[in-house]
């Protein structure tokens, strides 16, 4: 199976890390603002601008949403010189839209031309490991129809979710002052404020497309691999999940982030990677030519980089994305991917390693040969 054409699509609006700390709808302690640099951002892209939140209650529009998935699909498409008639399965890979149902691939069916009767399927909640989910399932499709050509959506946009969490907010604490609040209720609701602090200076929004075909040129995807709960209760880690307030029609989101997830994603790449390679990973990955890493945070590419002694270099993508665009979620894996292709010479049989890992709590390892 080959990845063809990869193209991104980002939002015109564009923020620096000190822009947002300064749209930010409280004060920021100076632990929280060096907290926030050392995600590794410098700026992101957001699909909608800042403002403060509305009191009433508003209906999020998907024009956005959908314009930016257009975008990104219709240049892949475009780049392989297919039309709408070429391609027969559509696979979009979400998080947040704008529509809990239906979802993604629904609203863009019959905006990119494709015939009402087109088969599609939504993987929505795989997070920054959906990338590779959307390859196995194009090659279960492709075994079953080797002549067809298939088209993945993976929108990174979910700034939906995690921007507005926060309007409103008044006062936010430092690290170290929340462990010291002896009430565990109180402790609860500043780390909370904390951890949706983090993930508006993290996350970033984005588009990336890509044709996939049983057989040509491009990327050939030799095998991928997933591990999920290790320990069946390590969904905890990060997630996020609906909230009710005592009120009819009101409803939020619940997203945590544990301390403990930086080396619990490099314990599951590790384990995702002896799936892929085998016991004798140290030797395999001399032959690497390129790593694409998701971009959790800098302190965790900084892990991982250190764990397998990965040089600069064979990592410049996963650490250019996350500073420009910030962790574009289950975009992130093509955004780096597209990069990598782009500005790399690679030669016949080169070797490129794959890594998702995030909410779930997952990983995947995928391996690329160039032909």
């Amino acid at each position: 199976m080959q990845i063809r054409h990869l193209s991104t699509a980002l939002p015109e609006t564009e923020y620096s890390t000190e822009e947002l700390a300064d749209a930010f709808p409280c004060e920021l302690p100076e632990s929280v603002r060096k907290n926030a640099i050392n995600l590794g951002v410098s700026k992101r892209r957001l699909i909608t601008p800042i403002s403060p939140k509305r009191k009433q209650e508003t209906l999020i529009s998907e024009k956005a949403l959908v314009n930016l998935c257009l975008k990104a699909s219709q240049a892949t498409m475009q780049n392989a010189g297919f039309s709408s008639k070429d391609v027969g399965y559509l696979i979009t890979t979400y998080d947040a839209c704008p529509f809990v149902c239906p979802g993604l691939s629904h609203l863009l069916i019959r905006r990119l031309g494709f015939t009402p009767y087109m088969k599609h399927v939504n993987v929505q909640g795989m997070a920054c490991a959906s990338f590779t989910k959307a390859l196995q399932l194009a090659d279960d499709h492709l075994a079953r129809h080797p002549n067809d050509n298939v088209l993945l959506c993976s929108s990174g946009v979910n700034s939906y979710w995690l921007n507005n969490q926060l309007w409103g907010l008044r006062n936010l604490m430092g690290i170290h002052q929340i462990r010291l609040i002896p009430s565990k209720t109180k402790r609860q609701m500043e780390l909370r404020k904390w951890i949706a602090t983090m993930e508006f200076f993290l996350f970033g929004d984005g588009v990336a497309s890509c044709i996939v075909t049983k057989d040509g040129d491009g990327l050939s995807v030799d095998r991928v691999v997933d591990v999920t709960n290790l320990r069946k209760n390590d969904y905890m880690i990060g997630y996020a999940r609906i909230t009710a307030l005592d009120e009819p029609f009101k409803l939020g989101i619940y997203s945590h982030l544990d301390g403990k997830l930086p080396k619990l994603g490099v314990k599951y790449t590790a384990k995702a990677l002896e799936r892929l390679l085998g016991k004798n990973v140290e030797n395999s990955l001399d032959t690497i030519e390129k790593w694409v890493i998701h971009t959790g945070s800098r302190k965790i590419l900084d892990l991982i980089a250190d764990r397998y002694s990965i040089q600069p270099e064979k990592l410049s993508e996963s650490r250019d994305v996350l500073r420009d665009y910030g962790n574009l979620s289950g975009a992130s894996l093509p955004f780096i991917l597209e990069k990598a292709v782009s500005k790399s010479s690679f030669s016949q049989g080169d070797i490129i390693l794959m890594l998702g890992y995030g909410w779930g709590f997952s990983a995947s390892a995928c391996l690329l040969k160039h032909k």
